[in-house]
Parts: C-alpha cells; sequence; structure tokens
C-alpha cells in the first residue's frame, strides 16, 4: 500500500509506518492543491498537518485513497464532506497536543498579565522601565473557559492552581461533572459578563465563527483579558482591535488567525498589548512526537483493518472495544449482503435489531456493516462502511436502528428486516461457540447456516426426495455440498433448504434444479 506524507512529520511517525513492509512512504512536503491533485492517484492513505489543503478537488482525484490521517486537532484544512462521500476515512489524533496547548495557554495567560514580551523587547533595545511593565495578579482572578474538552479541561485545573476561579461554557458539561473538577458551570453570556480572562478551546464551526465580536465584547467587563489558542476566526480580529484600542480589553493573547500565515501589516502587530504567536500551540517536541506517532498507528491499523479510531466520519472504537465488535460487523455485513440478494423487489427499508449482549454497546459500526452488505450486490466497491448509509439515504432507503426489549432465544442477536415494494425479509444472525457468524432464522425458518462463499437458498414442499434428487443433479455437474440446513414450518408444509457449496453454479444449472419436482424457488447467493 502507498503512504505518502505531505507535511512534515516525525522520524518516530515515519518509523512505524516503514516498519510494516507491504507499505511505501513516501514524503513530499510543500505541495499545493494542484500539485497534490496531480499525484495523489496511486496513494491510499495521505497524512497531513495543517499545511496540506486537502480539497474536494484532491479527493475527485484520489482512485485508491482510503484513509486521511491529520496530525493534530483539527480538520479545517481538510473537505470533510467530500471524503465522506467518497467514502474515505478521515482521522485526525486530538490527544497529542492536549498538555502542550494547554501549557501554552497558561504562558499564555502569564505572559498576558505580566507583559513578559513586551518587557523582554525592551530589555534587548537596553532599556529598564519597570515602571512601564507594570502587570496584575492571575490569582483569585475569574477564568472564563469557553469549550470544556480535553485542553480546556487541562487549563482549568493549572489555573485552579494559580487560585483563580473558573467558569465554564459548554453544553455538554454536567453540572455534576463541573462540580465534581471545582468549576462553575455557567450560561455564554453569563461568562462574558462575569470573567475577568476569557479563554476559548473550542473547534471552529459556523456556529463558533466570530462567536466573540462587537456585541459579546460589550457585555464583557471592562479590562478583560482575552487568549485564543484553539482555532483562528473564533474571535473576530477586526472587533477584537477595536476593543482593544477603546481600552474595553486590557489585553489578548493570540496563537490562531483567520488567516494564516498572519500578515505583515495586521492590526494585531500594531497594538502592545495583544501578544502574537505563530500557532505555536502544538510546538513542543513531545507533542511532535506524540501526534507523528499517533496519526502513523491508527492509519496503519485502519489500513491493515485492526480497528479505526479518532475518525471524524466514523464511529470511534477503542482497540479492546473494536476487539469484542469485530465479530459482530463481520455478523451483520454479512447478514446485510446475504439479505440484500435474497430480498425480492425495490429496498424500502432496512430494519436492523439488536438483542443481548451486543446491545449495550455502541450500534453504529454495526449498522454501517450491515447497510454496506445490503447495497453491496448492486453497488459493489463504490460502498463501503463509511458512505453505506448515505447511499441508502440518496436512494429513498430508510435506515431505522433498535434495540431487543424482549429476552431473546439467543445469548446475541443480530435481525434485519427487509421491506420491499413485494415482500418482506427478515433474517437473525448470531455468533457461534468460536465466534464464527451464524444465520439462525429466516423469515420464520429456523436454520443453521454459516454465511459465506457460494450458497443455494430453496423453496420447497416438505416431501421425500428432495435432498436426493438436489444430490444428484449437482453430483451430475461436478458440485460438491460443503454444508447443508434445512428448516420447515410443519411436517409436509412449505420448508426451506441452504447448501453452502465449493464452486458457483451456471444460470442454465439454476434453471434445472427449480425443475425438480416440489422445488418452488431457487437463489444463488455469493458472499
Amino acid at each position: 500500500m502507498n503512504i505518502l506524507v505531505s507535511d512534515k512529520l516525525s522520524e518516530n511517525g515515519l518509523k512505524v509506518l516503514k516498519e510494516v513492509k507491504d507499505f511505501k512512504v513516501d514524503v513530499n512536503t510543500g505541495l499545493t492543491p494542484e500539485q497534490l491533485v496531480k499525484v495523489i492517484k496511486d496513494y491510499d492513505a495521505l497524512i497531513v498537518r495543517s499545511a496540506t489543503k486537502v480539497t474536494r478537488e484532491v479527493i475527485e482525484a484520489a482512485g485508491n485513497l482510503k484513509v486521511i490521517g491529520r496530525a493534530g486537532v483539527g480538520l479545517d484544512n481538510v473537505d470533510l464532506a467530500a471524503a465522506t462521500q467518497k467514502g474515505i476515512i478521515v482521522m485526525n489524533t486530538p490527544a497529542g497536543n492536549t498538555m502542550s496547548t494547554a501549557e501554552h495557554t497558561m504562558s499564555m495567560i502569564l505572559s498576558l498579565s505580566r507583559n513578559i514580551p513586551q518587557a523582554n523587547a525592551s530589555m534587548q533595545k537596553g532599556e529598564w522601565n519597570r515602571s512601564k511593565f507594570m502587570g496584575v495578579e492571575v490569582y483569585n482572578k475569574v477564568l472564563g473557559v469557553v469549550g470544556f474538552g480535553r485542553i480546556g479541561s487541562e487549563v482549568a485545573k493549572r489555573a485552579l492552581s494559580f487560585g483563580m476561579k473558573i467558569l465554564a461554557y459548554d453544553p455538554f458539561l454536567s453540572k455534576q461533572v463541573a462540580e465534581s473538577l471545582g468549576v462553575e458551570i455557567v450560561e455564554l453570556k453569563d461568562l462574558f459578563k462575569r470573567s475577568d480572562y476569557i479563554s476559548v478551546h473550542t473547534p471552529l464551526t459556523e456556529e463558533t465563527k466570530h462567536m466573540i465580536s462587537t456585541k459579546e465584547f460589550a457585555l464583557m467587563k471592562d479590562g478583560v483579558r482575552l487568549v485564543n489558542c484553539a482555532r483562528g476566526g473564533i474571535i473576530d480580529e477586526k472587533a477584537l482591535v477595536e476593543a482593544v484600542k477603546s481600552k474595553k480589553v486590557a489585553g489578548a493573547a493570540i496563537d490562531v488567525f483567520e488567516k494564516e500565515p498572519l500578515s505583515a501589516d495586521s492590526q494585531l502587530l500594531q497594538q502592545e498589548n495583544i501578544v502574537v504567536t505563530p500557532h505555536l500551540g502544538a510546538s513542543t517536541e513531545e507533542a511532535q512526537v506524540n501526534v507523528a506517532v499517533e496519526v502513523a498507528e491508527i492509519v496503519r491499523d485502519a489500513l491493515l483493518g485492526k480497528g479505526i479510531r479518532n475518525a471524524a466520519n466514523y464511529p470511534c472504537l477503542e482497540a479492546e472495544v473494536y476487539k469484542v465488535l469485530e465479530p459482530y460487523i463481520s455478523l451483520a455485513e454479512k447478514l446485510g449482503n446475504f439479505c440484500g440478494q435474497l430480498a425480492v423487489g425495490r429496498i424500502e427499508t432496512v430494519n436492523i435489531s439488536y438483542g443481548g449482549e451486543i446491545a449495550t454497546y455502541e450500534l453504529s459500526p454495526l449498522t454501517m456493516a450491515a447497510v454496506r452488505g445490503v447495497l453491496f450486490p448492486i453497488l459493489q466497491e463504490t460502498v463501503n462502511f463509511i458512505n453505506a448509509t448515505s447511499l441508502a439515504s440518496g436512494r429513498g432507503i430508510t435506515i431505522k436502528e433498535s434495540r431487543l426489549s424482549k429476552e431473546q432465544e439467543f445469548v446475541t442477536l443480530v435481525e434485519l428486516e427487509i421491506k420491499t415494494d413485494k415482500e418482506t425479509l427478515k433474517v437473525s444472525g448470531t455468533l457461534s461457540a468460536n465466534k464464527k457468524p451464524r444465520i439462525v432464522k429466516i423469515n420464520n425458518y429456523y436454520v443453521e447456516v454459516s454465511p459465506g462463499g457460494v450458497m443455494l437458498v430453496i423453496h420447497n414442499r416438505d416431501l421425500p426426495g428432495i435432498i436426493g434428487n438436489l444430490g444428484s443433479m449437482l453430483a451430475k455437474h461436478n458440485i460438491n455440498i460443503a454444508a447443508m440446513t434445512f428448516g420447515r414450518d410443519k411436517p409436509g408444509g412449505k420448508s426451506i433448504s441452504v447448501l453452502n457449496i465449493d464452486t458457483p453454479v451456471s444460470a442454465d444449472i439454476l434453471k434445472q434444479l427449480k425443475k425438480i419436482k416440489n422445488i418452488l424457488e431457487v437463489r444463488a447467493i455469493k458472499i
């Protein structure tokens, strides 16, 4: 498999990839989007940091691309929608630079409070102006933390050790968790009104772009100080400059900008009490190694089928959870594939139900696998785990996921019900003792089917002679039966026979099988 690393990556990370004998790793940095379009077609994976712009044009030109790995937190340089549409997994490394960014934030707060950059610049000029650089203490001040995720919470821990009081705004943070951490959870307007310092730690989205602008500055205390080590654009830079000029804001410390690199004529550089650094939040030796190794490992594991972690467009699975879910993912996909070939008519609804032990886990990966299985017979390689539900939705197929509440006959059960414009098909599956997929029910017929290879699904009347006639016909064409199972509604009634065979059957053989007495229907399925 071919891997392109288009931004500078620590040698520790490259080593992880190069140790896999089936990987060919090319390091080609400084590519423009136009240049990337020309070279991307032959690569299975792309690893970037923040410099490479993975545009829709790049993604559309990628013929083999399966994975995009971003060594860092944000994904604003990757067209996530285009990647998802094409079925490309996009992963990042949100934890690798947590400590680095949290420490940089605290450095910015302290530098801002004690005028350290300005005092250093003055000293280097040979000046000694103690009175000019009078600072303020952070002790007993109120720090408002906007976004209380990994980095925001680490900043709060460090600020608490300085004796600061913490207000936190985060829509997903419960009061119980906040109280256990020694912080007060508040609404955003309240945070703006009460804080002496405000530090933002949210991603840049349509909702957070310019979430702090002229109107928000008006709510704040006179002399408030702001810090942004998260994403450029969260704070409106023009509004910030005006607020600093008017002394509404006593100072700001900014590490990320709306347009990077920051222009030399930017107004942010003209304000003495705005401290700026060139996107250094993750720039520590430890963070660079951490994110490089992490992105290399998650890309490696994804390509080798060992699990998907930190994906922005695929449910994140820890390695231990993946070990549990992997056989069920296989089961769900094979059930879907079986149903997709067996169902008659245009598929309208796919209902997927889970019962028993598996129902306690995150079900999205299983549902994606099942839908991929359903669509695969028609769409083939164009459908995968990432785009399956999107493709189904685009085709007017409704996907429903549920947990079975009543006690089941099996310890764990995955049940697919497909409704078409002609029929309703229901197939249930579980795992055998050795974790192999098994189909245990087709509509109302109990069976014991190993879903794999070439299979014949036969509807027949439950009368003597069927097995012998089937065996004779297949033997005539040198087709060996590997396994056979039967299910019936009642003695002498209708029944179903499922055969695992060693070789495919032609359309002509299928016609001959259908002519056997008491056989009602024959379908060939390949998984």
